[in-house]
């Protein structure tokens, strides 16, 4: 699969975890030190709360995986025709369209959050969800962007095979330390970012997608398609 996806896919994957790494950071430290990229740690927290029966903050919860679900229903719903087993990137699949949506949805974050409202978390999270399956439906489901625990386990297992004399895909392993890299430099730039200028961080990341829809959107007319 990696071989069928064009070089600056590696550059674009770096760029869409460096967003996930900053809102995740800006979760951590702002809203209830609760993670939003990624669902492990927040169905944890559903469980426990259920267990507590504090069901009106389980009931925020059940919304937070919701909203993820259907940020990725929407990806899913623009980018028809996708199959987990085989597919790849395609120039004429809106990707511009998803990655506005997603800027949008961080502008409604920040409001939210501004406002102590559960509306940040919940936009946050739908964004989120919309950018995990826009990279899964471009990369075949070799990159997810949200999250990197996945990615440590199949670095892992390259590394493993490699010890056995197996051999070693090097673009992979490149890719996957620039997922890895984008992850943690992003959430360091909200960390520090966030010290200063609060939920406005998530400007930055809005701002990013913006940028990356429109460079997507001429490459993409300038190829014809």
């Amino acid at each position: 699969m990696m071989n069928k996806l064009p070089r600056w896919v590696e550059y674009g994957a770096f760029l869409l975890t460096f967003v996930a790494g900053t809102v995740n950071a800006i979760g951590v430290l702002g809203f209830k030190h609760q993670a939003i990229s990624h669902l492990s740690g927040t169905a944890t927290l559903l469980a426990t709360q259920l267990g507590a029966f504090r069901f009106g903050e389980a009931g925020h919860l059940v919304a937070v995986l919701l909203c993820f679900v259907a940020g990725a229903a929407f990806s899913g719903f623009v980018l028809s025709g996708f199959a987990l087993s085989g597919q790849s990137l395609r120039l004429g699949k809106r990707y511009d369209l998803l990655l506005f949506t997603e800027a949008g949805l961080l502008i409604v974050a920040i409001y939210g959050f501004n406002h102590g409202f559960w509306l940040g978390h919940y936009a946050a999270s739908a964004a989120c969800g919309l950018q995990n399956a826009l990279a899964t439906t471009y990369s075949g489901a070799i990159v997810r962007t949200t999250h990197v625990t996945g990615i440590f386990t199949d670095l892992g297992i390259m590394l493993g095979a490699k010890l056995r004399g197996e051999t070693f895909d090097k673009r992979k392993a490149i890719l996957f330390l620039l997922i890895i890299s984008g992850f943690i430099v992003g959430g360091v730039f909200g960390a520090l970012a966030f010290n200063h200028i609060q939920f406005w961080t998530l400007v930055a990341p809005a701002v990013l997608c913006v940028l990356l829809a429109l460079v997507y959107r001429v490459y993409r007319l300038r190829a014809g398609v």
